[in-house]
């Protein structure tokens, strides 16, 4: 096992977290994927950085509702279902994560994961623990 001369500094908040990267005083910041792709996009010298490694943990997402309302939900699931089914989930994944986002036109440039990928095809309403 190879040991690791680490000292973990404490922020405020992430965003205080990747200025401390940028002003050399961290060396990494750890966080959920998407938000450090979003830090790297705003940056002034997104080439500068990267994303690495691999995933430290699976966390689902899911659409919150109210659950007294059967009706509306069943109109969610067959509306998120028909999006997965006839592609366009990935259009939009590609559209929000790969292209530019107005109004700055930032990119985050995030390839989907594996296991996004997979999920799309048996959409369901269940979440894991």
């Amino acid at each position: 096992v190879r040991v690791l001369n680490m000292t973990f500094l404490e922020a405020k908040d992430h965003a205080e977290s990747f200025a401390m990267v940028e002003t050399g005083k961290a060396d990494a910041f750890a966080m959920d994927d998407v938000l450090l792709y979003g830090f790297r996009a705003n940056t002034k010298t997104p080439s500068d950085y990267a994303v690495v490694g691999d995933m430290l943990t699976v966390e689902p997402y899911a659409i919150m509702l109210s659950k007294d309302d059967p009706e509306f939900k069943r109109l969610v699931d067959r509306a998120m279902t028909n999006i997965i089914l006839d592609y366009d989930a990935e259009k939009l994944y590609k559209k929000w994560f790969q292209q530019p986002i107005p109004p700055h036109n930032a990119k985050l440039d995030i390839p989907m994961s594996f296991l996004l990928r997979d999920s799309f095809k048996y959409p369901s309403d269940k979440v894991a623990d």
